[in-house]
């Protein structure tokens, strides 16, 4: 009886967790296709890896915001569209794999996204 009782629970909490996880994943495709770095950088974790074409490097939560900034200030976002999703066996790590339209043409886009507690952050965005 204890082991379908924590069961239960279990299977309960992580369902419970799945709408969260899921408006995240919109907040965070809407803030890409705005261009909106400040929006984006509240799922940035403490340091975020920020691939822009051929330039990549770790950043603080501060320094990755202005990186995506002026990325977006340079290629205005016009759309983004999410190709793919997926999340490891264990459910502790989650991807999304998309396209971005801008004005100055069309990036892939790839965000990496780690749980830390019960909330998903971002370690790493590429925008090749």
């Amino acid at each position: 009886m204890k082991k379908l009782l924590f069961f239960s629970l279990l299977l309960t909490s992580t369902l419970a967790m799945a709408p969260v996880e899921q408006a995240n994943l919109s907040a965070i495709t809407a803030a890409i296709g705005a261009g909106n770095a400040d929006a984006l950088g509240k799922y940035f974790d403490a340091n975020v890896e920020v691939a822009v074409k051929d330039t990549e490097k770790t950043y603080s939560k501060a320094e990755a915001i202005k990186v995506v900034k002026e990325f977006f200030a340079k290629n205005k976002p016009s759309n983004f569209k999410q190709v793919h999703q997926g999340a490891s066996k264990g459910q502790d790590s989650k991807y999304v794999i998309g396209n971005l339209t801008a004005n100055t043409g069309s990036f892939r886009v790839y965000v990496f996204m780690k749980m830390k507690g019960s909330d998903s952050v971002i370690q790493e965005i590429r925008f090749d």
